[in-house]
């Protein structure tokens, strides 16, 4: 059996997270990465989108999370998301990464990151 990963790095999002009124009302840019786990070895024999995860979807999916919902904390955001993933793909591991660039920590950051992971 062959170990397959997909992976979305980097997209890019706006959403209205965090604890301060002023980032929540403000907005900010929000950094996620996906890797998905799973047999796709049927996908790359195959050729065929219906045996794969469609990256299209994963990338609509997380949007969803950081744009239409709100959380104070990026763990929220990752915790969403890796679930919202989960219920739709059942992939074998699932791994979030999101990142808050420049964050508001009284000095110069260049981002705060979380990363949560999950086996099933």
């Amino acid at each position: 059996m062959y170990s397959t990963k997909l992976a979305l790095k980097n997209m890019l999002f706006f959403g209205h997270h965090g604890v301060s009124d002023a980032e929540k009302r403000l907005g900010q840019k929000i950094e996620v990465d996906v890797e998905i786990v799973s047999n796709l070895t049927n996908a790359a024999q195959n050729d065929d989108l219906t045996q794969t995860v469609n990256y299209e979807e994963l990338y609509s999916l997380t949007r969803q999370v950081v744009e239409q919902e709100q959380f104070n904390l990026i763990e929220g955001i990752g915790y969403a998301i890796l679930n919202l993933i989960r219920e739709k793909y059942q992939p074998q591991k699932i791994t979030v990464r999101v990142r808050k660039p420049h964050p508001p920590v009284g000095g110069l950051v260049e981002s705060a990151e979380f990363e949560i992971s999950g086996e099933f």
